[in-house]
């Protein structure tokens, strides 16, 4: 792991060191791409990262492994939002896309913690398919390979990244929770007996 000093944490005095993977800082060098390294407590979802990080949900990427036909790929939308699977299926002009299983990602994505990849087409030889609307805010929030590090990078350097990488709308708003219906407290109390004397 590459271990880089937080600019965040240098002003608390803390000096914690943000450790990326190697092969993920390799590969933000060789393309020369800016970023900004950022450390943060341990989070395993794109929620939990916005909360932590008290940053928009949707400028927080999210990375779903898929299988698209035969091959493995990568698809990346906010974390706002969930995958319309049949919008991607048009822009991949495949007909039998499939999430990948555990064991799957766990023999291709070597080197980092499961779940916290880094989507770079070089890194990993895989198609990235990228959700136009993520492209939309002015800085993206990727993982960096580690459930305590992540990337701020601007969507243009993210397309340097992966200059042949597909773009397109293929994501849905995520369904609010529905409210319940809370019924009036007068509604639920019983009927008081009078006292008998």
């Amino acid at each position: 792991m590459t271990k880089i000093k937080s600019k965040a944490n240098a002003k608390t005095g803390t000096g914690k060191e943000i450790k990326i993977p190697k092969k993920v800082a390799g590969v933000l060098a060789k393309v020369g791409a800016k970023y900004e390294p950022i450390g943060h407590r341990t989070v395993y979802t794109a929620f939990d990262k916005a909360a932590t990080l008290r940053v928009k949900l949707g400028a927080v990427v999210k990375v779903l492994t898929l299988k698209i036909g035969k091959e493995l790929a990568l698809a990346v939308i906010g974390g706002d939002k969930n995958l319309d699977i049949k919008k991607l299926q048009k822009l991949a002009k495949n007909e039998k896309i499939a999430f990948a299983k555990e064991k799957t990602i766990a023999e291709n994505f070597k080197g980092i913690d499961p779940g916290a990849i880094s989507p770079f087409e070089n890194l990993w030889k895989m198609k990235v398919f990228c959700d136009k609307k993520l492209l939309e805010s002015p800085k993206i929030i990727i993982s960096a390979g580690s459930y305590e590090a992540s990337i701020i990078i601007t969507p243009a350097a993210f397309k340097k990244l992966n200059p042949q990488m597909a773009i397109g709308n293929f994501s849905a708003l995520r369904p609010k929770p529905k409210a319940k219906a809370i019924k009036p407290k007068s509604a639920n109390k019983p009927a008081l007996k009078k006292k008998r004397k």
